[in-house]
């Protein structure tokens, strides 16, 4: 198996687990509050993870445009984890999560439109499994 399906999986973990840990850290406060400390400990444990890992002179390589989508990219983030924080204080942690992973649908259809990545038949059929199961959700 290819490195980069084994990380997506522990990705895929990962964000499980938060979703629940998350809704247990939102008792007594507000999503607004519980998604600000969470990020200030994202922040650190990223930083630390930075300094591990990524060699000093690789800073040299970051140009204006890699900021510049980076920066675009930090601000889609934020939209989601606000959005998403608000849904799971108010809501089931298993429905919001489906939900959120209707997202896929719209990378893949942003990946082939932006950066011309090819869409298989494989792909198509899971997004379209996706909404299929969106559509259950809103139903039920």
């Amino acid at each position: 198996m290819e490195r980069w399906i084994v990380y997506a999986f522990i990705s895929m973990a990962f964000a499980g687990f938060t979703s629940v840990i998350a809704k247990l850290g939102l008792s007594g406060i507000s999503g607004d509050l519980g998604l600000a400390v969470r990020t200030c400990f994202v922040f650190v444990f990223v930083l630390m993870f930075a300094a591990a890992v990524v060699p000093a002179s690789e800073l040299a390589s970051l140009d204006a445009r890699n900021i510049l989508w980076l920066a675009a990219s930090a601000v889609t983030t934020a939209g989601s984890w606000i959005f998403y924080y608000k849904a799971i204080k108010l809501g089931d942690v298993s429905t919001v999560a489906l939900i959120d992973k209707g997202s896929v649908v719209i990378a893949v259809l942003l990946s082939f439109w932006v950066l011309h990545e090819t869409v298989t038949t494989a792909k198509l059929v899971g997004a379209g499994l996706i909404v299929a199961g969106l559509l259950v959700m809103a139903r039920g």
